[in-house]
């Protein structure tokens, strides 16, 4: 079995036997554009969960309230505290912060938003927190 290496960074073909398989090298699949597509599409999912979930946890007048203010508050601190340089937000940060602090705002908004949308709907919740965890498990290069 031959094992060959061609093309440039990050991405290169490696020749196993006679199958070419594109894998990566140095930089992972954290930045590949279509992991970046799936990571905006679980933000989007993250926040409309919040909200679903909220809105059957809570009852009376304020349900509609909290329904909007929690996924506004969430998608707001998501917006603001990033990490300077970050090549997945195209680098800006409004409030710097150490990579720490964003890894903790980005699992508690997921978890927040799988918990809450348990009450909503269980299978809603066990799908978005699988399609969450594979987001982490294939961005591992993301955190440092």
């Amino acid at each position: 079995m031959d094992l060959h290496l061609c093309c440039a960074q990050p991405w290169e073909y490696v020749s196993l036997g006679g199958t070419q398989l594109l894998v990566s090298l140095g930089r992972v699949f954290g930045f590949h554009p279509v992991n970046l597509a799936f990571r905006f599409g679980l933000e989007i999912a993250a926040l409309i969960a919040l909200g679903v979930g909220v809105y059957s946890v809570v009852s009376g007048p304020f349900a509609w309230v909290l329904a909007i203010a929690v996924p506004t508050v969430a998608a707001v601190a998501w917006g603001t505290f990033n990490v300077p340089g970050d090549e997945s937000r195209s680098g800006g940060a409004p409030v710097p912060v150490p990579g720490t602090v964003r890894l903790i705002i980005e699992l508690t908004v997921f978890v927040s938003a799988v918990v809450l949308v348990s009450f909503a709907s269980p299978i809603a919740a066990v799908l978005l927190g699988v399609a969450v965890t594979i987001h982490y498990l294939l961005s591992t290069d993301r955190v440092r």
